[in-house]
């Protein structure tokens, strides 16, 4: 399985000529969805799905039940729920979670759904929820305004699993990036590597 690290918080996922793609946000690259078969969205936020890039792309997206997504007709969306097993280009997809973590007073309150692909990849989407089991590969959520360093490492340190890659990253300047990297690096150790935009492992 190759994952290739867009912008932000997208990620491409190939095996077999299969090709998925996980929060093609505003913020990330168009190639992303070169050669897309599927698209799986974590949430309603801009820097996680590009409306109208997926309405002009003609693959099956899947996205949450009670996600307030603008009108992608012609496109069919396939609404998910936390709990749910599905098919997406190939691909065994579980679902889990609920809601998108809190920022402040409670907002913003909207779904939000992590994907557990082939019960190996986790991409948690804006939460930190646990997927449950073991996974070969977590997608960390290196900065948010949702989110604590040191809950970013807890959150690594729970989930077991033998790599780790950071996403949700494009607020961060250089200097940012290098210390979110140093934390990461300096807890997790071997288990923790930086993608840079379009790098894959």
């Amino acid at each position: 399985m190759k994952i290739t690290k867009f912008t932000h918080a997208c990620v491409r996922i190939e095996h077999d000529g299969r090709v998925l793609v996980i929060d093609p946000g505003t913020w990330s690259e168009a190639r992303a969805l070169v050669g897309a078969d599927a698209v799986l969205v974590t949430h309603e936020h801009a820097d996680h799905i590009d409306v109208l890039r997926l309405a002009g792309l003609g693959v099956p997206v899947f996205a949450p039940r009670d996600a307030r997504l603008p009108d992608l007709a012609p496109l069919p969306v396939t609404r998910v729920a936390a709990g749910e097993r599905l098919t997406a280009a190939g691909f065994a997809v579980t679902a889990v979670g609920g809601r998108h973590a809190v920022i402040h007073d409670g907002e913003p309150d909207c779904v939000n759904l992590g994907y557990l692909v082939d019960d190996a990849v986790y991409h948690p989407g804006d939460s930190l929820h646990l997927p449950g089991r073991p996974v070969d590969t977590l997608l960390v959520p290196a900065q948010a305004s949702w989110l604590k360093m040191t809950e970013a490492i807890d959150f690594a340190q729970a989930v077991e699993s033998r790599r780790v890659f950071p996403i949700h990253d494009a607020q961060l300047n250089d200097r940012g990036l290098e210390s979110v990297n140093g934390w990461l690096g300096e807890t997790l150790g071997d288990r923790y590597r930086y993608l840079a935009p379009g790098e894959t492992a």
